[in-house]
């Protein structure tokens, strides 16, 4: 009698595990390993505001005193939120380090290292957000930042900008409320940002440019569309609208209350009720435009559903390298401070002066009066009662110049020691403010000209006298702009901030300057050959002036 072959079940010892026991297995660890990854991503996270603590300060200081970036109190809850949200599609991942993330965040540690050398707080912030983003997937791996990257993008938007485009948001306010009030047969004066209509006169300013709004709708609709769309078109197309609405809508606001004002006999739409006017209409607008949106909104997908073999995949996970990752990036964001302690100078105490010389070439002599030196000379020789609008400078000064019966002012103002608050280029240093009680900017540009043999190329303004603190101030003035900084000369305030901050790399200090010549433009036959022809033939002696204060340390 033949005995049978052993069946392949009786002769294994020891069966393996069914594919139900390694999914349970699996899905065991992964707590375990969150537990461990978890702790490694909060300490990154709290290293780098530790680090740059003072980068996050001024962002919650803008959010505190500007109406404009109130929002920025309220991005971090929602993010956090929105990350609670995604809790059960996170825990079926594996955290894993992902090193090439490492070359991104060298890049926003080197820009933010350049930024605030050069006081640049939009772009420092925007590198320090960056930073905070970059911990997730440095530390957790790039699948698990790509659930949640909605969350980590929204938090750039509690980075206070959007001022930059506040010149032009202004210019196509007054371009369409000038258009619309002729359209309805109004006539129309316009000059710059201000306009005259028969009732009264205009202008537009920072409030009326509609900022508020855009960055307000922005920042509420793109939540919006992630909330309520699943497409990436869907979602795209609301946030260009939430963008483009605002600025419509603030152009018609715009021109329904100067008509309020117009047809009421300036009696509406003039005071307090400007605002709340503005304010009601925008609220309106936005309102139906969720109301329309929400028309073509998309179920959300059920949770867990983005990735079904995530579960049944094997543990890979190590722990270590998460935190060997978390110590890494945490090196490589202190590395900037270590630079910086180790080529920063000492601060210099030493009085500076940019005192103006009495005489300048050809016959240049100069009026001399008040301690400001800001002369005001009896007759036809006072000097031009004009000032750029610089503020805490190091030393300053404002000299007229006359020949022949000429006039041209110089103005010098020069920094040094500069910091976020106190710097040379920045919105708040202009030639005139929008609310200047003197003077009103008529046209701006630039002009090529040539100093000490160099091309460069000039900013250049047109000032109208209000007349109103002082009857002889009804005419005009010419205004010439250019940055000095450190020897090297530059119209550009981007130029200006990328030279400040190579030569505080290489040692030399942030010692700047800015270069204004101004003069009449009443009655003169060329203005602006008579400032070339100063500036061009009198740069040597200006710029021995502030060579004299960069060497007074």
């Amino acid at each position: 009698m033949s005995v049978p072959p052993p069946s392949p079940i009786m002769t294994t010892a020891n069966p393996p595990a069914s594919n139900a026991a390694k999914n349970a297995a699996n899905v065991a660890i992964r707590p375990a390993l969150w537990r461990q990854a978890l702790p490694a991503v909060l300490i990154a996270v709290v290293w780098v505001l530790f680090l740059y603590q003072d980068t996050a300060l001024g962002m919650v200081l803008i959010w505190w005193r500007s109406e404009t970036f109130t929002h920025g109190f309220l991005v971090l809850p929602i993010v956090l939120w929105l990350v609670w949200r995604a809790r059960d599609t996170l825990a079926l991942q594996q955290p894993r380090p992902s090193a090439w993330v490492f070359g991104l965040a060298a890049a926003a540690v080197f820009a933010w290292l350049l930024a605030d050398l050069a006081g640049v707080n939009a772009v420092a912030q925007l590198a320090f957000v960056a930073l905070l983003v970059l911990v997730v997937p440095a530390v957790l791996g790039v699948p698990i930042a790509r659930l949640i990257v909605f969350p980590l993008c929204f938090l750039f938007l509690a980075v206070p900008i959007g001022e930059v485009f506040l010149p032009q948001l202004m210019e196509w306010t007054a371009d369409f409320t000038v258009f619309a009030l002729r359209l309805s047969g109004v006539p129309v004066f316009r000059e710059g940002l201000q306009f005259v209509i028969p009732s009264g006169n205009w202008s537009v300013v920072e409030a009326c440019s509609g900022v508020r709004y855009l960055i307000a709708s922005f920042t509420v609709g793109t939540l919006f569309a992630y909330l309520n769309y699943q497409s990436t078109q869907r979602r795209l197309l609301f946030i260009g609208v939430s963008i483009l609405v605002p600025i419509v809508a603030n152009w018609v606001r715009a021109y329904m209350i100067v008509m309020l004002g117009h047809l009421s006999g300036n009696t509406l739409a003039v005071g307090v009720d400007h605002l709340i006017y503005g304010w009601v209409f925008f609220g309106v607008v936005i309102m139906l435009m969720f109301a329309i949106g929400i028309r073509w909104a998309e179920p959300e997908p059920a949770v867990g559903s983005v990735d079904a073999t995530t579960a049944t995949a094997t543990v890979t996970s190590n722990p270590v390298k998460v935190w060997l990752a978390a110590v890494c990036f945490g090196a490589l964001v202190a590395a900037p401070h270590l630079l910086k302690w180790a080529t920063s100078e000492p601060i210099s105490t030493a009085n500076v002066s940019v005192a103006t010389p009495d005489t300048l070439e050809p016959g240049w002599l100069a009026l001399r009066g008040n301690a400001a030196n800001v002369a005001n000379v009896a007759g036809a020789a006072g000097a031009i009662n004009y000032k750029p609008h610089f503020l805490l400078a190091a030393a300053e000064s404002n000299t007229t110049y006359q020949k022949h019966g000429s006039q041209v002012g110089l103005y010098l103002a020069f920094y040094r020691n500069q910091d976020y608050a106190r710097k040379l280029v920045s919105s708040t240093n202009v030639l005139v403010t929008s609310n200047d009680t003197q003077w009103t900017r008529v046209a701006s540009g630039s002009r090529a000209t040539t100093l000490a043999g160099t091309p460069v190329t000039v900013r250049t303004l047109e000032l109208r006298g209000n007349g109103v603190s002082d009857p002889k101030q009804g005419g005009r003035l010419i205004v010439w702009q250019i940055y000095w900084i450190n020897g090297t000369l530059t119209t550009s305030d981007y130029l200006a901030k990328v030279y400040s901050a190579l030569y505080r790399l290489i040692g030399r200090g942030d010692d700047s300057a800015v270069i204004v010549v101004y003069t009449p433009n009443d009655g003169v036959a060329n203005p602006e050959a008579l400032l070339e022809s100063f500036l061009s033939t009198n740069y040597s002696s200006i710029n021995e002036v502030l060579s004299k204060a960069r060497a007074s340390k």
